[in-house]
C-alpha cells in the first residue's frame, strides 16, 4: 500500500474519531444547537409575512437560504477557525513532521468539518420540515437537489476557507474575516428577496458563493411558482454549478500551494514565539 493511501486512511479515521468527539463535547454540541436555534424562532416570527406576488411565507422561504448560508460559515469559516487554532497551538507542526503528515491532517479536516456542517444543516432543517409549509414537496428530486448543492457548495468553501486559515496569523484574527462572510449574508438574499435590493448590490453578491448555495436550496426545497422572485424568474442551475465551479477552482488551485509554505515557515520556535506572545496578552 503507498504512502499516500496509507496518509490518507489515517486522515479518514482521524477525521471521524474528531467528528464523534464533537458530537460528545457540550462546547461543540453547543456551538451546533444555539444558531439553529436563533434562526428557527426569527423564521417563526416571519411566518405571518407572505413574499409579494407568492402565498409563501417568507419563513418559508428564508429557511433553504440559511440552510446555504449555514454550509458557507460551517465550509468556510469552520475550517479557517480549525487552521488558525491548530497552527498556533503546534498541532500543524506536528503533522508536518510526520511523513503525508499534511495529506493525512487535511483529510481529517475535511471529514471532520463536513460532518459538522451537515449536522449543523440538519439540525435546522429537520424541525422547519415540521414548522413551515411548502418545504421539499418534489420529492425525491428535492432531496437529490439538496446533495448536489450541499457537496458543491463545501467544494467551494472548504478549500478557500483554508486558505483563509493559512493566512492568519492567529486565531484572534478571525473575526477579521467573519465580518465581510457576514456582510454578505445581508446582500445575499438569505432574509428577504435579492431583488429588492439595488443592481449593484445584486451583483456584488453574485460574485460570492453565498448568494449562490442560497438560490441553490431554494430550487431544491421551495415549490415551483417560488422561483417568481428571482432574478430573471428563473433558478439559474447551469450558473449555480459555474460559480460554485469557479470558486471550487481557485480553492483547490490556491489552498495546496498556501498551504505548503505555511508548513515551510512553521517551526517549534515560531510556535513557541506565539505561546509567548499570547501568554502575555493574557497575563
Amino acid at each position: 500500500m503507498s504512502p499516500t493511501v496509507v496518509a490518507a486512511r489515517a486522515g479518514l479515521s482521524r477525521g471521524w474519531i474528531e467528528f464523534r468527539q464533537q458530537l460528545t463535547n457540550r462546547e461543540d454540541v453547543f456551538n451546533m444547537i444555539f444558531p439553529a436555534i436563533i434562526f428557527l424562532v426569527v423564521m417563526i416570527f416571519m411566518r405571518g409575512s407572505s413574499i409579494p406576488g407568492t402565498n409563501i411565507s417568507l419563513g418559508t422561504m428564508t429557511v433553504p437560504s440559511v440552510l446555504g448560508a449555514g454550509v458557507m460559515f460551517s465550509g468556510m469559516l469552520g475550517m479557517a477557525g480549525v487552521l488558525a487554532v491548530e497552527r498556533e497551538d503546534g498541532t500543524l507542526l506536528r503533522a508536518k513532521a510526520t511523513p503525508n503528515g499534511m495529506l493525512g491532517y487535511l483529510v481529517g479536516k475535511v471529514l471532520s468539518v463536513s460532518g459538522a456542517a451537515v449536522v449543523g444543516m440538519l439540525l435546522t432543517l429537520i424541525p422547519s420540515l415540521f414548522l413551515f409549509d411548502g418545504l421539499a414537496t418534489g420529492g425525491l428530486g428535492s432531496w437529490l437537489g439538496l446533495l448536489w448543492v450541499l457537496v458543491f457548495g463545501l467544494v467551494a468553501t472548504m478549500p478557500v476557507g483554508a486558505v483563509l486559515g493559512s493566512l492568519t496569523t492567529n486565531a484572534r484574527n478571525l473575526g477579521l474575516i467573519m465580518l465581510p462572510v457576514l456582510g454578505l449574508g445581508a446582500i445575499s438574499g438569505v432574509f428577504y428577496p435579492i431583488t429588492a435590493m439595488p443592481d449593484w448590490l445584486q451583483v456584488v453578491a453574485q460574485v460570492f458563493p453565498m448568494y449562490w448555495l442560497g438560490l441553490g436550496m431554494r430550487s431544491a426545497l421551495l415549490p415551483v411558482d417560488a422561483v417568481a422572485v428571482e432574478i430573471g424568474q428563473s433558478w439559474r442551475h447551469l450558473e449555480t454549478l459555474g460559480v460554485l465551479g469557479v470558486w471550487a477552482v481557485i480553492g483547490l488551485v490556491l489552498a495546496p500551494i498556501v498551504l505548503r509554505r505555511m508548513a515551510r515557515r512553521e517551526s517549534g520556535s515560531s510556535v513557541a514565539a506565539r505561546r509567548e506572545k499570547a501568554m502575555q496578552r493574557v497575563g
